[in-house]
This record gives structure tokens, C-alpha cells and sequence, in this order.
């Protein structure tokens, strides 16, 4: 459980703040007393407006707006001259980012969350482990609904198993739901190129955007097409969870005109017509917003396990998100929300730099998750 005040008062960092998921994020910490807020980047008045709208919204924090462009020299003196003790980077793509954020804040002795989805910045953050350690301070990578929340629920179920041998989930938004253009571009940017898979044991290569087929969630989601996306999880799972043989992910668009036309976009690539979808991001950007009025603001996330029983009996638990009433882009913020929550009570004392791997428990996510209209269930086959 989470303490109901703080040892002393705290300084939090949103970069990207009044983003897509920032603006959730410091939403949620604006209620927590004896913290500052600091609602940070390119656009000091979309900081402002943010800062107006959530102290007239009952905010208990303190708010501040800061501008901060972490592509500019600097970086450390600007984070430096707001004293943070958290800084949380909502900032993507974060495809071909490197780790000038998280270097700062290790220099700085600050925490650091992101919600990056990039295999690459994800994985690869344990470069900074020995820094961060020597610091004394948390750097955490992933934070978002992979591979923060899917950890988390393989974590709950996995010793139900013998052994487990598939995981397969997916993740399907509603059309409707609030999305940003940067994440729209950080799919683009490997839509039709290949990454590697573990299949049946063996490492394979699957072109991202491809392989399209149709999944039930429930019967409020129904069916949803989805196609191959690239994550973390793909490398960061067959580590985890040995013996698992299988790891596969995919993602889809609500709106089948919209899905199989990134489909194609797909086999352009793939056959060398287009190279780099991702420079193209504003003008699918624009263009897709043109459908949002199509197709419904419900989403969901699933996650299938296969493996064996105590008995050897084969098994399989399947487990289902639901977000309805455009509450979906709540979900990747979740992760960030809880761990700076445990970081700000200091109820956590991991040190160093980390993809986020099972930090927080299912409980916990629900404690936040439940408020908004998130729900989830679980369903059981042996045999």
C-alpha cells in the first residue's frame, strides 16, 4: 500500500507534461499532497494551459510549467535548475533516441521513469546500470503497457504453470481513443521491416505490420485484426520466462480500411518501394484523424498463456483488459503512475537501470485502473 504522505516534499519532471500521455500522467499526481509538479517541454504555454486547467480541476500538488527541449545542449543545467527527484520522459518516439535524459538525471540523483516502447532504448538501458547504482538512484525503461503492465500479469499467473511454453497478447485501441502523432511514428519507423522472434525455439524474423489475423477479446471488444508490432518484450520475455518457446505480440486498428492499408503499407516496405514510412508520419497522422469519427472509443489488451498444469496437462489462461469510454490511453500510463507513486513514498529501494519488469503487482494496477472504468478477466482451459 501506498503511504498516505510523503517523507518530504517532492519535485516531479513530466517531460512531454501536457502531452497525450503526460497530461495523464501529471493529472493523476496533481492530487498527491506535498509534491510539485512540473508540467515540462517544448511549449511553455501548453504547460501553462495544463497547469490553469488542473489547479482548476481541485489539484492538491503544486504545479509549476518549465520549458525543456531535451534536444537542445543543456539538458543537465535545465534539469538541474528545477531540483527534480523524478523525472518521467513521456517525450517519443523514442525510436533513435539516445540516453541523454537518463544520463542527466543519473548525474543529477535523480529517478527516472519512461514510458518508451522502443526495443532497442529499452533494453539496452541496463548500459546505464553501473552508473545508476554508483548514484544511488532508480532508472526505469518500459514503463508503459509493455513491458510494465504485461510483466506484471505473466508475473501474476506464471506458477500456475509447470511450465510455460506460448506467450501471445495483443493490444487493440479503439478508434475513437485519443492517440499522439508520436506514437504513430515510432510504429511507422518499423512498419514493413523485420525483427527478430522466438518461434518454436528458434530465432526468426517477422516484418512489422504483416501477418495479419483477426482475435476475440469479448463481447464488448468482439474481434479486432491485428498485425505484427515490435517490442521490447520479444527479447526481454525469453529471459524471463525460460523454457517459453514462443513470444508473440501484434497490435491493430479498429477500422479493417485503416488496418490492411497499413497492412500494404507493410508490403511496400517490405519489397523496397517505400523505405521509411515514419517520414511520412503527418500526413497519415492528419489523414487517419479524418476516420476518428468511425469505429468505437473501446479498446482492450489480451494476454494468452500455454504450457502445462501441475499434472502436465496442458493449460491455457487467457487474460483480458477492457477500457471503454475512451479511457484506453489511460493504460500505458499506469506503470509510470504507480512506480513514481512508490518512488515519491519511497516504499521502493531498487537501485539502478532497468527495463520495468514486474514492479508493482496486478492489486496495485487495479487500485488505479478500477477508478477509471478499467477492468479485466481471467478465464481457464486444461486439457
Amino acid at each position: 500500500m501506498i503511504k498516505d504522505k510523503f517523507v518530504t516534499e517532492r519535485r516531479v519532471i513530466i517531460l512531454g507534461g501536457y502531452g497525450n500521455f503526460g497530461k495523464r500522467i501529471a493529472e493523476s499526481l496533481a492530487m498527491l499532497l506535498g509534491v510539485t509538479v512540473i508540467v515540462a517541454g517544448r511549449s511553455i504555454k501548453k504547460a501553462q494551459i495544463l497547469c490553469q486547467e488542473l489547479s482548476s480541476r481541485g489539484a492538491k500538488a503544486h504545479l509549476e510549467p518549465a520549458f525543456i527541449d531535451i534536444d537542445q545542449p543543456g539538458l543537465t543545467e535545465a534539469l538541474a535548475s528545477l531540483s527534480p527527484d523524478l523525472v518521467i520522459h513521456t517525450g517519443g518516439p523514442f525510436q533513435g533516441q539516445d540516453y541523454r535524459v537518463p544520463s542527466a538525471c543519473i548525474a543529477l540523483g535523480s529517478h527516472y521513469i519512461d514510458l518508451a516502447d522502443d526495443r532497442r532504448f529499452v533494453c539496452d538501458i541496463i548500459s546505464l546500470n553501473e552508473q545508476a547504482c554508483a548514484n544511488n538512484v532508480l532508472i526505469v525503461s518500459g514503463a508503459s503497457s509493455v513491458p510494465g503492465l504485461s510483466s506484471v500479469v505473466i508475473d501474476r499467473f506464471i506458477s500456475q504453470f509447470s511450465r510455460l511454453d506460448e506467450i501471445d497478447f495483443a493490444i487493440a485501441p479503439g478508434n475513437q481513443a485519443e492517440r499522439g502523432e508520436a506514437t504513430v511514428r515510432g510504429i511507422l519507423s518499423y512498419t514493413g521491416h523485420t525483427f527478430l522472434v522466438l518461434n518454436n525455439g528458434k530465432w526468426v524474423n517477422q516484418y512489422g505490420w504483416m501477418s495479419p489475423r483477426k482475435l476475440y477479446f469479448n463481447e464488448v471488444i468482439g474481434k479486432r485484426w491485428l498485425a505484427n508490432i515490435d517490442i521490447p518484450d520479444l527479447e526481454l520475455f525469453p529471459r524471463r520466462y525460460k523454457p517459453v518457446t514462443s513470444v508473440k505480440f501484434q497490435a491493430g486498428l479498429e477500422l479493417p480500411l485503416l488496418h490492411l492499408g497499413m497492412v500494404f503499407m507493410a508490403l511496400l516496405a517490405k519489397i523496397g518501394l517505400v523505405k521509411n514510412w515514419s517520414k511520412f508520419t503527418k500526413l497519415i497522422y492528419t489523414s487517419s484523424e479524418l476516420f476518428k469519427g468511425f469505429g468505437t472509443d473501446t479498446g482492450g489488451m489480451q494476454v494468452n498463456l500455454s504450457g502445462l498444469d501441475e499434472n502436465n496437462k496442458p493449460k491455457q489462461i487467457t487474460w483480458t483488459l477492457c477500457a471503454e469510454k475512451g479511457v484506453g490511453p489511460y493504460i500505458p500510463t499506469l506503470s509510470a503512475i504507480i512506480l513514481a507513486k512508490k518512488l515519491l513514498t519511497e516504499t521502493i529501494d531498487v537501485r539502478g537501470a532497468t527495463p520495468c519488469l514486474g514492479y508493482y503487482t496486478l492489486e496495485e494496477f487495479d487500485q488505479e485502473a478500477i477508478p477509471l472504468g478499467i477492468y479485466h478477466q481471467t478465464e481457464v482451459s486444461i486439457g
